[in-house]
């Protein structure tokens, strides 16, 4: 069988949805290929060729980009079996079955397609259009052969330092109920770990490809702690040049204070924490698990131990009001955090995909419009209009300056205007940070966080 993966977009990193599958198709003695089609060209003589095209969409971007290469795929080879796998092909199996795919597969998705590969070459169907799979599998280290060069993807900026980075995994799913977030639908909150060898030997293959800098790509790397730290530990033995950045919720960082002092000796430079709002009634609407209070204080302990934190954040909701978007920014310029913070962050709008957590709750339903099945999400409209018109003119500001490579600081002043001639004032007091910011550049990423 010819076997070809596609990724369309994965953060910015050379894609483990790619790696991992191409691992056990090879055990297997599968000879499969992988193209990255956000970084290298999708040839159409590679699509006439093969007799499977797995596409890896994990998640919204990746989706939106990968059902028009299906429709390609199509027109120049019907003969194939088009596959999607990943968190939003389970999402939108029941579309995406209709319209574009041979079979679905979701969760762990390694074991599930390989034997779809082997049924194939037998001339067997698939043994469920649509497969979701949650028990236990035996992860190999992933396959990083053959994929594009790390220094075609993200790299660490911390000063005048420029790194290679890869990005690698120690657990799966998530223990967490987040309302917003795609996970629970999916994994309804089991989480699945990655042993500590295999973390181990996928991390000395990126180093040994030129990798200084390791990012996490857990959902909250804290999930299982015990397991976490032991990964960080051997890691930090094996490659002690290695720096990392995890994503760690914020009722974690709280939990865990303790083991922040650690986590910066072992080469954490910076964690990513879901901090959405600040608005305590949005946070419970999406139930987060912490408050606002709760975000001072995360911030405090993190600067306290010497590890910046890089806010994620969905200001537009339908409870946030123009008056929590204001204090939300004044609460950024207050605390110094304008440069830790990825602009895209203040422009971020809920989605509400098929599944998702949020259907049917009273918090939701007074705003919720039909689905949108091409645009693999539902449609909502803010009670307020001065919201929905905000979040456009920011969502263009902030595009238009990622265009023009403009600094984060000019971007952030120009959306604080925006929001001001909106009419929106700040909340009360905004809560000023004891611990002072820390000293030097902030280091980050240069691919900005898309969902």
């Amino acid at each position: 069988m010819n076997v070809l993966l596609v990724s369309t977009y994965e953060l910015g990193h050379q894609p483990l949805g790619l790696a991992a599958p191409l691992a056990h198709l090879h055990a297997a003695g599968i000879a499969a290929r992988a193209v990255d089609a956000a970084v290298e060209p999708l040839p159409d003589a590679a699509l006439a060729a093969a007799d499977v095209i797995a596409f890896s969409v994990p998640m919204h971007t990746a989706l939106r980009l990968a059902v028009p290469l299906a429709a390609r795929v199509r027109h120049l080879n019907p003969r194939a079996h088009i596959c999607f796998y990943g968190l939003y092909a389970a999402l939108n199996a029941a579309y995406l079955l209709r319209t574009c795919a041979d079979s679905v597969i979701g969760g762990e998705v390694e074991e599930p397609l390989v034997r779809l590969v082997q049924r194939l070459a037998h001339g067997e169907r698939p043994e469920a259009p649509a497969l979701t799979a949650l028990g236990r599998p035996t992860y190999l280290p992933p396959r990083r052969e053959g994929l594009p060069p790390l220094a075609r993807y993200a790299h660490l900026v911390h000063g005048e330092r420029l790194a290679l980075v890869g990005c690698v995994e120690a657990s799966r799913g998530c223990a967490h109920h987040c309302r917003h977030c795609p996970i629970p639908p999916v994994y309804g909150g089991r989480l699945r770990v990655v042993p500590v060898d295999v973390v181990l030997a996928d991390a000395r293959r990126l180093a040994a490809l030129g990798a200084t800098h390791l990012t996490f790509a857990d959902p909250d790397f804290f999930n299982g702690v015990r397991h976490a730290m032991a990964v960080l530990r051997a890691l930090h033995a094996a490659l002690p040049h290695v720096t990392f950045d995890v994503t760690v919720k914020i009722e974690h960082l709280i939990e865990h204070q303790a083991l922040l002092p650690e986590l910066r000796d072992l080469g954490c430079l910076f964690i990513v924490s879901a901090v959405e709002s600040l608005s305590d009634a949005v946070l419970s609407a999406l139930d987060k698990g912490h408050t606002a209070a709760d975000v001072a204080t995360a911030l405090a302990l993190t600067r306290r131990a010497g590890i910046r934190l890089r806010p994620s954040l969905l200001p537009f909701t339908p409870w946030a009001t123009l008056d929590d978007y204001c204090t939300l920014l004044e609460f950024v310029a207050t605390n110094d955090l304008v440069a830790d913070i990825d602009p895209v962050q203040y422009a971020i709008r809920l989605l509400v995909p098929p599944g998702s957590s949020l259907l049917g709750t009273p918090a939701m339903q007074p705003y919720l419009g039909p689905l949108e099945e091409e645009a693999f999400a539902y449609t909502w409209l803010h009670p307020d209009p001065r919201m929905d018109a905000l979040a456009r003119e920011v969502a263009a500001r902030v595009e238009d300056a990622a265009r023009r490579h403009e600094a984060p600081e000019r971007t952030f002043a120009a959306i604080r205007a925006l929001t001001r001639e909106a009419g929106g004032r700040p909340r009360g007091r905004v809560p000023r940070v004891a611990v002072p910011p820390l000293p030097g550049p902030s280091p980050g990423l240069t691919e900005p966080w898309f969902c």
